[in-house]
C-alpha cells in the first residue's frame, strides 16, 4: 500500500514554499483589489489598430481631467492585434466618461472609439461588497463545521474533522491569494468580483473533496477499529485517491486549462485562479486534512522539540 501519511510534513513543506511567496508579496504591496472592492472605474476602450495612443498621453489626459492614480494597460482585441486600452481610475460618472471619450478623439485624431465595457463602483457600494464577501467566507467556514460535526457525530472526536476541514480550505484560499499575488506583480492581476466568483467557488469544490475523504474514514473506522489510526486513513485516502484525482481532471481541469490557453484576456485570469484552486483543494483534501488528523490524533506537538532537546 502507498504510504501517504508517512511523509506528511513534507506536504506541509511544500504547502508553505507555495504560500508565503504569495503573503509576502501582499504583505509588501497591499491587497491588488479591483473597483470593485475599493471604488472607481473601469474603462475597456477599442481603437482602430494602427492609432492606438501612448499610454502616458492617456494619462496625462486623465490628469488634465483631474483624476489621478491612474492605470493604463493594453490588451489583444478580437483581430488579435493590441489594440485595447483598459483604464482604472477614480470613481467617474457616465456624463465624464462620455466627455472623455470624445476629448481623446480630437486630442488623438481618432474617428471611432468602442467602448466595451465601462464599470463604476462608488466607495460606499465598494465597501459594502467587502464586508460581505468576508461574511460570506465566514458563514460557509461556521457551516462546514457545523455539518461535519454532525454528520460523523457517531465516531470519536468528530469536531476535529470540521476543524481540519477548515484549515485545510484556509490552506487552499492562501493558496488562491498567493497566486493572485504573484499575478499581480507579473500580469497586474487585480481581485475583482469574478476573483470572489473563483474563491467560493474552490472553497465549495475543496470542502465536497474532504468530506468524501473523511467519509471514507468514518465508514472504515467501523469495521478496522484494530487498525492504528494512521494506517486506517492512510488506507481511506488510497482508496479515494483515484476518485478525487479522475474526478478533478475529467470535469473540471482539462475545461479550465482550455479556458486559461484560448478564453482570451477577459476569462484568462479567472480560469487560471479557479484551476490552479481546484488543484490545490484536490491537494489538501488527500496531502492537508487527512494528514492534520493524523497530527491530532497522535498530538504529535507534543515530540516536536523532544528530540532536538535530546540531542542538544
Amino acid at each position: 500500500m502507498i504510504n501517504i501519511l508517512g511523509k506528511r510534513y513534507y506536504y506541509f513543506a511544500l504547502s508553505l514554499l507555495l504560500i508565503i511567496p504569495g503573503l509576502i508579496i501582499l504583505a509588501v504591496k497591499g491587497l491588488p483589489l479591483a473597483i470593485d472592492f475599493k471604488g472607481g472605474t473601469l474603462l475597456e476602450l477599442q481603437f482602430p489598430t494602427t492609432q492606438l495612443p501612448e499610454t502616458s498621453a492617456v494619462i496625462a489626459l486623465y490628469n488634465d481631467m483631474g483624476f489621478k492614480e491612474v492605470q493604463v494597460q493594453t490588451a489583444l482585441g478580437i483581430s488579435g492585434e493590441r489594440d485595447i486600452l483598459v483604464i482604472r481610475s477614480p470613481f467617474m460618472d457616465d456624463t465624464t466618461k462620455i466627455a472623455l471619450v470624445d476629448q481623446m478623439k480630437t486630442d488623438f485624431g481618432v474617428s471611432e472609439i468602442s467602448v466595451n465595457r465601462f464599470d463604476s463602483v462608488g466607495p460606499v457600494i465598494a465597501q459594502q461588497v467587502t464586508s460581505r464577501a468576508a461574511l460570506a467566507v465566514a458563514i460557509a467556514a461556521l457551516a462546514v463545521i457545523l455539518y461535519i460535526t454532525y454528520a460523523f457525530r457517531g465516531i470519536p472526536h468528530a469536531f476535529r474533522y470540521g476543524v481540519c476541514a477548515i484549515i485545510a480550505m484556509l490552506h487552499d484560499i492562501l493558496i488562491v491569494f498567493s497566486i493572485t499575488a504573484i499575478g499581480s506583480l507579473l500580469w497586474d492581476w487585480q481581485m475583482d468580483s469574478m476573483f470572489l466568483t473563483a474563491l467560493l467557488t474552490v472553497i465549495g469544490f475543496s470542502t465536497q473533496d474532504k468530506i468524501v475523504v473523511f467519509d471514507r474514514i468514518r465508514e472504515n473506522s467501523s469495521f478496522l477499529r484494530k487498525l492504528p489510526f494512521e494506517k486506517l486513513a492512510n488506507h481511506s485516502i488510497v482508496q479515494t485517491l483515484q476518485r478525487s484525482i479522475n474526478t478533478q481532471l475529467m470535469t473540471v481541469e482539462f475545461m479550465l486549462m482550455s479556458l486559461a490557453l484560448f478564453g482570451g484576456v477577459t476569462l484568462r485570469e479567472f480560469a487560471v485562479i479557479l484551476l490552479v484552486g481546484l488543484l490545490s483543494g484536490t491537494y489538501s483534501s488527500i496531502f492537508i486534512a487527512a494528514p492534520l488528523l493524523v497530527v491530532w490524533e497522535n498530538q504529535e506537538w507534543k515530540t516536536w522539540f523532544r528530540k532536538q532537546s535530546a540531542n542538544a
